[in-house]
């Protein structure tokens, strides 16, 4: 008998649609469950005992349970990729689709971190001027990397095919594109979100007015 997966977290989060698009590119099944902000506390003794950091997405799989949304897709697409080739098993192939995959994680996250709580959060810990033009500038540098990436590409972020790296850096694209900021022109970007698109999780999970 088949198990369904199970995703803790609440499906406006960035972190959670990674983990929701690559289900629905891979064509399997899960049950969700709402924590975080606005609904059930992941500060609670039932969700720490599952992912101690108190943040989602958690994955439940049978007896294994994983948290960090990137770590989350790739073991999705490990262990049920069939023809695709989201994560491909070469490795110079996988670590390429792993570079971008870390860099959103770290390089490109901590870019928007303190801009986009002032401007879509409207944190008041956060209205600093100064701070908030040093992050919109410093967000459009991580952009400019990635417009050179995709020019150069001309297809996706990895190369050719569509991987993991996409679903990631798709999601940031759009937290970009629904900031409240001024935006240089990066016409391989904008040709890049439209290819995306013809996935099918894109309209579901990323292009949805949630940043």
């Amino acid at each position: 008998m088949e198990h369904t997966l199970k995703i803790l977290g609440k499906a406006s989060s960035i972190n959670v649609r990674k983990v929701l698009w690559t289900c629905e590119e891979l064509g399997l099944a899960f049950e969700r469950e709402d924590w975080g902000s606005g609904f059930a506390s992941t500060h609670s003794p039932e969700f720490l005992r599952f992912n101690p950091n108190a943040q989602v997405p958690v994955l439940i799989d049978e007896a294994l349970v994983l948290w960090e949304s990137n770590t989350i897709c790739r073991y999705l697409a490990g262990k049920y990729q069939h023809h695709h080739e989201f994560l491909p098993g070469e490795a110079a192939a996988r670590a390429r689709v792993e570079q971008w995959m870390d860099w959103q994680a770290t390089d490109l996250n901590s870019s928007w971190s303190y801009a986009f709580m002032a401007l879509v959060r409207k944190d008041p810990e956060y209205q600093d001027a100064h701070r908030i033009e040093v992050g919109l500038r410093g967000w459009n540098q991580k952009m400019a990397i990635l417009e050179h990436q995709l020019a150069t590409t001309k297809a996706y972020v990895a190369g050719a095919r569509f991987t993991l790296a996409d679903i990631v850096i798709g999601l940031s694209i759009n937290r970009w594109l629904m900031t409240p900021m001024e935006r240089p022109d990066y016409p391989a970007i904008d040709d890049y979100f439209k290819r995306l698109a013809q996935h099918p999780g894109f309209l579901k999970y990323c292009c949805n007015g949630v940043p």
